[in-house]
């Protein structure tokens, strides 16, 4: 499995019993050395941070949505149902600026 930036993909995060929309940051490596993708997780809430992202409305999302950089994790490719969608243009690039906020790069 290859996956892209600004795929959006469900994931069941085991442990909290919960299946989470999660976006995908890292760069497209049909070459990687493992099976892992980044990705910033969606959510509904926001606390109106510069490290969540509101998301445009998607027929994948039943409510408003967020991307929340600080959620930043490294899934396996075997764990991810999908892709459901996807993220580009404007909102994409924000989430790449929150990340680089949020890592002072």
């Amino acid at each position: 499995m290859t996956t892209k930036p600004g795929e959006i993909y469900r994931v069941d995060l085991g442990a909290s019993g919960k299946v989470r929309m999660m976006l995908i940051v890292s760069r497209e490596d049909c070459d990687s050395p493992r099976a892992l993708s980044l990705c910033v997780p969606i959510t509904s809430s926001t606390r109106e941070s510069l490290y969540e992202v509101e998301l445009p409305s998607r027929p994948f999302f039943r409510m408003k949505s967020y991307a929340n950089v600080q959620g930043l994790q490294a899934i396996q490719h075997h764990e991810m149902n999908g892709p459901v969608g996807t993220i580009y243009g404007e909102s994409f690039e924000a989430v790449k600026e929150a990340l680089r906020y949020s890592m002072d790069l």
